[in-house]
């Protein structure tokens, strides 16, 4: 090895070699992530923010005439990009592509400040393959980790140079990632908070915090609160916006309740891949489903290192770079293990925040600082596994992704789908552009890809989550005769078990808005989507298109 592959530089932005390396890094990830834009399963989550985004462009206000219990950070950006660029599929695909270069590049950055350039680029590498693909996805979650590793980046920076505006930055970052998502911001800002105080507590960096930084810490904290508060008081929606923050601590936690890690497999899942075939196929599939498994230890494996950290720093009560770098990093993914517990801990939302866990997985594949005779000498072992477990992994994500079969023309632009989608073509053939289409329960995206309207205020409903006052609203709406059309799904409550297993059978038994719609619609058409199926569905008085 070169004297540049042995000892990692304190400040990797310094060097040209590490400017020009970290510009790469950028844009092969995106180059790479381009190749899945438009390739969709029709995702119900995706839909969310896009939906959103229309609503505003039509003149909608957030809170104030439709309902999100998400912070408005990803519905107005979108607005946002598509005011600019146009609004089409493509838009945010491209943009969830260069948000994963960003991802790549801010990792490797961080990475490399006590890694080998080699096994950085490795781990980055990995990440890259795995991260995005497995969720590609226009969702909040991504917009608010970009956030967050900003944040991460500037709190380290801080800790090395001491300056105020990496300050500033830091908790302008932090409240700008809890405006993005609510439950990532707390955990954020949590261990930012664990992180400093640790190192200040500790001794392990000669940072002190002047009156003047904590004036940037406090501004930083503000100003994108003043700004929001400001707007939705000036739209009338201040209480209401407060009120549907507050929304997920009382209905969300309950129906997206899971063990630690889940997989969201049915239990018919879950026997065919690990319990049907000889012997060495089970291995072979454990062996490639393994980052399953892998992934969730992610976040107890930093917990424990900050432990580590933290004694090694008490022992040593002298200033020192790295043990400073390592307690503000795992401390930072300590609180943010706080958050994917207190809202959902399963291997999506682990998957959201790998750009930051995959900091761990870079550590464990140098090696340099894990002590103990044990790791040393199956590391070799231990680093193949891993490499080859998430090369594996992310085969098929690819192959699925450019293999797509079906090709579909939408309102939106081009997709391309798994499998036959008669959905689309059926309904952009039957309902008009700007039209209203009830989409019952769960789908949003087929409103954004035809170019539909929900009529109510909610673009989705979740037995369960929603509540019953909620349901009673789309009832509301049913009786009064003002929608025609609805897209229903029957075969809905079918998910509930392996994706929310937490929700009360009650609220599935007794879906009052679902009872309603087969009693007073008649069916004109059974559609597919790649995994379900609808029935697209008029007022009985009506004659179907």
């Amino acid at each position: 090895m070169t004297s540049g592959e042995t000892s990692a530089p304190s400040h990797p932005e310094r060097p040209a070699s590490e400017a020009w390396i970290t510009a790469a890094v950028f844009l092969l990830a995106t180059g790479y992530l381009l190749l899945f834009r438009r390739y969709t399963t029709i995702e119900p989550d995706e839909g969310i923010v896009l939906q959103g985004a229309q609503r505003i462009l039509r003149g909608e206000v957030l809170y104030r005439d439709f309902f999100s219990f998400l912070t408005p950070g990803s519905f107005y950006l979108q607005a946002l990009l598509f005011k600019v660029f146009g609004n089409s599929f493509l838009v945010p695909r491209t943009t969830l592509a260069v948000l994963g270069g960003m991802f790549s590049a801010i990792g490797y950055l961080l990475a490399r400040r006590v890694c080998r350039r080699s096994t950085t680029l490795i781990a980055i590498a990995l990440l890259t393959l795995i991260t995005l693909p497995y969720r590609f996805l226009a969702l909040h979650n991504w917009d608010s980790t970009l956030l967050a590793c900003l944040a991460v980046y500037c709190a380290v920076r801080m800790v090395e140079s001491a300056h105020a505006g990496w300050a500033f930055a830091m908790a302008s970052l932090t409240s700008l990632t809890l405006l993005f998502e609510q439950s990532k911001g707390v955990g954020l800002g949590l261990g930012l908070c664990l992180g400093f105080v640790s190192v200040r507590v500790l001794r392990a960096s000669r940072l002190e915090i002047r009156g003047v930084d904590l004036i940037a810490i406090g501004t930083g904290l503000i100003w994108p609160f003043i700004v929001t508060f400001a707007y939705f008081y000036s739209q009338h929606a201040l209480g209401t916006m407060l009120f549907d923050w507050m929304w997920p601590l009382h209905y969300y936690s309950t129906a997206n309740h899971v063990p630690y890690g889940s997989a969201n497999w049915t239990e018919e899942t879950r026997r065919q891949l690990f319990a049907t075939g000889p012997p060495w196929v089970r291995i072979l599939t454990a062996i490639v489903m393994s980052p399953y498994f892998l992934i969730p230890a992610l976040p107890p494996i930093a917990l424990l290192m900050f432990f580590y950290w933290a004694h090694r720093s008490w022992r040593n009560r002298n200033p020192d770079a790295k043990q400073a770098y390592y307690l503000m990093i795992t401390g930072v993914l300590s609180g943010l293990l706080l958050a994917i517990v207190a809202v959902r801990a399963d291997i999506i939302h682990f998957m959201y925040l790998l750009p930051l866990y995959g900091l761990v997985l870079a550590w464990i594949l140098d090696a340099r600082d894990i002590q103990g005779r044990i790791f040393k000498a199956t590391h070799p072992v231990v680093s193949a596994y891993i490499i080859f477990s998430f090369l594996i992994f992310s085969v098929p994500l690819l192959l699925r992704a450019v293999n797509s079969p079906f090709k579909i023309e939408t309102r939106r632009g081009v997709v391309a789908v798994p499998a036959q989608d008669t959905v689309l073509e059926y309904v952009q053939g039957h309902v008009a552009a700007g039209s209203d289409l009830l989409v019952y329960p769960y789908l949003p995206l087929y409103n954004y890809l035809t170019g539909t309207f929900s009529p109510t205020s909610l673009d989705f409903f979740q037995s369960g989550m929603n509540t019953a006052e909620q349901g009673e609203t789309i009832l509301k709406n049913l009786k009064s005769g003002r929608i025609k059309t609805v897209l229903f799904e029957p075969s809905f409550p079918q998910k509930i078990p392996s994706s929310w297993p937490g929700t009360p059978l009650s609220a599935i038994v007794n879906d009052s808005v679902a009872d309603y719609i087969v009693g007073n619609y008649k069916s004109c058409a059974m559609l597919h989507s790649p995994e379900w199926g609808f029935e697209f569905m008029v007022t009985k008085e009506r004659a179907c298109p």
